[in-house]
Formats: C-alpha cells, structure tokens, sequence
C-alpha cells in the first residue's frame, strides 16, 4: 500500500492481500505482535532519510527504538516519583525544570557555532 505525504501507517496482520490467511502471515504474526501507528508527514520524511543515509535499518527498526527510548523514559519518571514519594514529597517548580531539562530531547541547533573563530 503506498504511503501519503500526510501520514503514514505501520499495520499489523490481517492475512494477505486477497484477505486470507496463509501460514506465513499467521506465523509472523505470532511471532511479532504488530500495531498500527499513525505518524505525521515530516516524520516520515526524516524517517526515510535516516533509512536512506544508511543511519536506521528500515521503518521497523527505526520504531521500535524510539518505542524502547519512551519506554525507558516512562519508567525513569517512575523511578523519580517513587524515589521522591520515599524522600519528601512533589517536585517544586525549579526542580521539575531542572529534571525536564535533563531528560527532554535536546533540540538541533541552528546555523554556525558562536564564539570559535574559523
């Protein structure tokens, strides 16, 4: 199935294309449950050209990490709210900042580097 610019679909088994299912699509599907993820345009234009610059694997790959880095995310935050449950209560204002800026993706910067003379 061809891929908009607008959005792009990972779906999971439903048989094969006539609506069957065959052998091979039930295996697969055991062997790796599969969602569908709705993804806006310029994502999967970075998407591709990470996969065409060699820098992800494929579509797949490229998913499942980003699913394994939220993850890992999710369960860091977890560990701050337990940890904080156990030592005195709620983040204040400057500690939350702070904690967001450590754990938030860092934006790309723009343009030359100021400061360093060529």
């Amino acid at each position: 199935m061809p891929h908009s610019d607008a959005s792009w679909q990972l779906t999971g088994p439903v048989g094969d294309m006539d609506g069957s299912l065959s052998l091979s699509s039930m295996v697969a599907g055991i062997a790796t449950p599969k969602i569908t993820v709705t993804l806006g345009g310029d994502q999967v234009k970075e998407i591709r050209a990470l996969i065409a610059a060699g820098q992800a694997a494929n579509a797949s790959a490229f998913v499942q990490h980003a699913v394994g880095i939220a993850l890992d995310d999710a369960a860091g935050w977890e560990m701050l709210a337990d940890g904080l449950r156990q030592t005195g209560g709620a983040l204040t204002k400057n500690e939350r900042a702070w904690a967001d800026a450590l754990l938030s993706p860092r934006e790309k910067k723009k343009g030359p580097k100021k400061g360093k003379a060529a």
